[in-house]
This record gives C-alpha cells, structure tokens and sequence, in this order.
C-alpha cells in the first residue's frame, strides 16, 4: 500500500489464511474489507457469491476448519482479518482436480445436487454446497436417527435463500446423499432433550 493511501486514512495490515488447501499471505489488506473481497480481488476465487451484502441470503458461505469443527461463515459481512491463521474452503474446494486444475471429481454434494436438478439460475448453489457439506461432516461425527433428519435438513438449509425456489430439490438432494452414505444416519429411537 502507497503511504498516500496510509495517509488518506485506509489503514491495512498482512493477512495469511489457508484456502482450500492452498497457504495465501502475507497479503496486505485493509482493515476494514470483508472476506469475500479478498477471495474475489485478491485471491481470483470468485465461486463464492455476494447477494444481499447483508449476510441475510447467504450466498456468500465459506467453510471454515478449526477445533469447534466444520462451520459457516458469511464472508460479505465478516472482516478478511477475522480469517487470519484460519483454514477455510470456498465452493471451488470441494471437486477433485487433476495436476492441470481440471475438475476430475465433483464432491458427494456436488454431484447430489446435479442429479437432482436442485438448482436454476446457481447464484445460491455455492452458499447450499457448503451448508450441506458441513451438514453431513457433522452427521459423520455425530449421526442423526432417521426420524431427526429432515429437522437437522431444515436447521441446516433453511437459513439459505433461493429466488429461483429451489428448496425443495436442494432439500431431497440432501436427504438422499445423507440416507444413501454409511454412518451418517441411525435407525435408533431418537433420545429425548436434555438426556
């Protein structure tokens, strides 16, 4: 950064992250941009969408992996320094790729939501991906009994907007890949709050 612009009060500091894998950093980076700046301008990821800015729509998921586990955070309205040392994926994570960088693999996901036609226009899909992989990450630590699988669904993908209104698909797509994976699904009584 120019000192003219240290000077005109745009303030920044090195960020290093991990993303998908890949270590990024020391990148210099104004205090005040958010995440999903960073990965589009700074990083040439743009897989991950900005829609409201508000967070409320979700698109903007990322992944981030630390010892509280797989979770979701909004990169439109999370500051780039809050990622700082942090593991995080974006949605061009997930498929397998050969040495050129060409996809070879979609994810479980992936390839689930495809078969199930679960999206239209695809500007949520990225924000859905990662949802439901963090979904079925956990069902693998901790399975669901089969009659709690469509709550843990709804908790999981109903904070995500569509427009095109996809929902439905997104939501059969999921509960397939959970039933049709090993481990991830019981067919135990489900245990009662607080026992």
């Amino acid at each position: 950064m120019s000192a003219d612009a240290d000077t005109q009060g745009l303030r920044s500091r090195p960020l290093r992250l991990t993303v998908n894998g890949r270590a990024y950093g020391p990148v210099e980076v104004p205090d005040d941009m958010m995440l999903i700046d960073v990965l589009h301008e700074y990083l040439g990821l743009t897989g991950t969408r900005f829609g409201c800015g508000q967070g409320v729509c979700r698109a903007c998921t990322v992944i981030v992996d630390d010892e509280r586990g797989p979770r979701e955070v909004r990169s439109c309205i999370t500051g780039a320094h809050y990622f700082h040392g942090k593991r995080i994926r974006t949605v061009e994570g997930h498929a397998r790729r050969d040495d050129g960088g060409r996809i070879v693999e979609l994810s479980p996901v992936q390839q689930a939501f495809l078969d199930h036609f679960s999206f239209q226009c695809g500007y949520c899909t990225p924000g859905f991906v990662n949802a439901a992989t963090v979904l079925l990450e956990r069902l693998r630590q901790r399975p669901v009994a089969r009659a709690q699988l469509e709550d843990a669904i709804t908790e999981a993908l109903n904070p995500h907007l569509c427009r095109c209104t996809g929902y439905v698909r997104y939501y059969e797509a999921v509960r397939q890949l959970a039933l049709d994976t090993p481990g991830l699904v019981s067919d135990a009584e489900p245990k009662e709050r607080g026992s």
